[in-house]
């Protein structure tokens, strides 16, 4: 005879799911110690949520005090090709693997609705479905059901998955309380590429992750200007970062997906940083339409863009630099100058402002970033002083 747990499994698989566990509605202790931690050294930076939310994100009661079991659903997203590649084509920009298809937000959230009105309707009982945007310890859990560990980069790592899983949850009350998984051992052992791998140095050991130095924290949640020291690290990365992830050992066991939500659409693939550069709030949301990348806005992601350029060192690019320094955004404007500065150097960007926009600049920040071009504290060495027509 089929088991709840089998039935749902099996049910959860035919749904579009890759990956089922269940484990009892409870954190750990070791996760709640390290959340604390996190947040109270401050590496959450501008993701004030995830303080606002903390009691009902360390403890899945808190959150839903009728919840017993959770049921735990993961979907591999794991790339068919290499997804450092680009990051030797200064002239292209890098999106993060999980962002080249559609957005898993809503097709891991259709999924689990369609998985937990066939629960609802055939043991009849309270639950709620939640995926990433809810405040839930998503990975411990995982890590608790089975699926996985939380390797040394924080991620879950799966021996069939590596480390590409998204994941997905349905709380379920006390009407239908199951039987845990067993959790997974930690079989990371003594290897370390992820922390090495990371371009910021964000990690400060193993499981330990200052977020306000992660590429996919800046480029992607940090609302202001990326700090001057991190962006020549950030090279052509113009939307999150997989070096972490990509270096697993444990992704040789991972089978590229076939699930067409996940696949690459071709303008995410290799676009054109001058191509995105010139992007209006039109354009932007026409191209990102369905797209995660779609939510951070345009005037953040040309900044990424131009941070790119500007690690690129194309001098072929400057006109479209000077095309941003007129910007409606002052987080544009000031990237512009930072990125005339390293491309062209302090005789081309100086020039660039006496041409009334020091003047007519108001905004702190682009005229900070004026005065390191002035000063040649943003220029690429052995470039300062070449002059550009202009």
């Amino acid at each position: 005879m089929t088991s709840i747990k089998e039935a749902i499994r099996d049910r959860a698989l035919a749904e579009g799911f890759d990956a089922v566990g269940f484990a009892r509605a409870e954190t750990s202790e070791a996760a709640k110690t390290e959340f604390a931690a996190f947040l109270a050294a401050g590496h959450h930076g501008d993701m004030g949520w995830l303080a606002e939310t903390a009691e009902r994100r360390a403890d899945p009661v808190v959150l839903w005090p009728e919840a017993r079991s959770v049921v735990v659903l993961g979907v591999s997203y794991a790339p068919a090709g290499d997804p450092l590649a680009l990051l030797g084509r200064p002239d292209r920009g890098n999106v993060s693997v999980y962002a080249r298809g559609r957005d898993y937000h809503d097709t891991v959230k259709k999924r689990l609705k369609a998985l937990a009105r066939w629960i609802a309707a055939t043991w009849p009982t309270d639950l709620k479905v939640f995926v990433d945007t809810a405040p839930v310890l998503e990975k411990p859990l995982a890590a608790a059901t089975g699926l996985g560990w939380q390797g040394k980069h924080t991620n879950l790592v799966s021996r069939t998955f590596g480390s590409w899983l998204f994941l997905g949850e349905i709380y379920l009350g006390g009407g239908l309380a199951l039987e845990p998984d067993p959790p997974a051992a930690d079989r990371c052992g003594s290897c370390r590429r992820c922390l090495d791998a990371c371009p910021t140095g964000a990690f400060l050991g193993p499981h330990r992750l200052d977020a306000t130095r992660c590429v996919s924290y800046l480029t992607i949640e940090h609302k202001g200007h990326i700090p001057a020291d991190l962006r020549p690290l950030l090279g052509n990365r113009i939307y999150g970062c997989d070096d972490c992830l990509a270096v697993c050992p444990w992704n040789k066991f991972a089978v590229p997906t076939d699930d067409e939500a996940f696949l690459p659409r071709a303008e995410l693939t290799a676009p054109r940083l001058a191509d995105l550069a010139a992007l209006d709030d039109a354009a932007f949301r026409e191209i990102f339409a369905g797209s995660p990348v779609k939510r951070i806005g345009r005037d953040r992601f040309v900044r990424n863009v131009l941070v790119a350029i500007g690690n690129g060192g194309d001098v072929r690019l400057v006109p479209v630099v000077l095309a941003r320094l007129d910007d409606a955004s002052p987080l544009v404007r000031a990237m512009a100058v930072w990125a005339l500065a390293r491309l062209a150097g302090q005789e081309a960007a100086a020039a660039a402002g006496a041409a009334g926009r020091i003047a007519g600049e108001t905004d702190p920040a682009v005229l900070a970033e004026w005065r390191a071009a002035a000063e040649g504290r943003a220029g690429r060495d052995g470039n300062e002083g070449s002059a550009l027509p202009l």
